[in-house]
C-alpha cells in the first residue's frame, strides 16, 4: 500500500511541477526556469543528505556508468516535459508521457533491463497498453 500512495503522489507532484515549471518558462525562459528547478532540487536534495542521509559515496566510482545518467535524464525530462506542456496541454501531454512510462517499464520489466528481475508482458498488459493508448486518442478526440 505504501508504493501506491508514494506513486500516486509522485503522478499528482509531477502534474503539478510540469505546469509550474511550463508557466515560469512563460516568464523567465526554457532554460533559466530549467536551472532554477535543478539548482533548487539540488540544494534541497544537500540539505536532505545532510539532515537524513545514512549512505555512502565510496561505491560511487565502482556503479555502472548508465546508472549514472539520472542527472542527465532529470534535464531532458523537465526541458520536455514542459515543451510538451507548452505545445499540447496539461492533460494531453502528461496522458502521453504516462503512455510512453508504461511502455518503456513494460520492456525494462519484459527483458530484465539494468538488474530488474525479468516480469511477463503478457496478452492481459498487452490490451491495457492498447487501452492506455486508445484513452489518448479518445481524450484528444473533439
Amino acid at each position: 500500500m505504501t508504493g501506491i500512495i508514494f506513486s500516486i503522489i509522485a503522478g499528482a507532484a509531477m502534474s503539478f511541477q510540469g505546469v509550474f515549471n511550463t508557466r515560469l518558462s512563460d516568464e523567465i525562459g526554457l532554460f533559466e526556469s530549467n536551472m532554477f528547478v535543478q539548482g533548487t532540487a539540488f540544494v534541497l536534495s544537500l540539505i536532505a543528505l545532510l539532515i537524513a542521509g545514512k549512505g555512502s559515496f565510496s561505491g560511487f566510482g565502482d556503479a555502472n556508468i548508465v546508472y549514472k545518467l539520472g542527472g542527465v535524464l532529470g534535464i531532458v525530462i523537465t526541458i520536455t516535459v514542459m515543451l510538451g506542456i507548452k505545445n499540447l496541454s496539461p492533460a494531453l501531454s502528461i496522458s502521453i508521457i504516462l503512455v510512453s512510462q508504461l511502455l518503456v517499464a513494460a520492456a525494462i520489466d519484459a527483458f530484465g533491463l539494468f538488474g530488474q528481475e525479468k516480469v511477463a508482458f503478457g496478452w492481459n498488459k498487452w490490451v491495457a497498453a492498447a487501452m492506455m493508448i486508445g484513452g489518448v486518442c479518445l481524450f484528444k478526440w473533439k
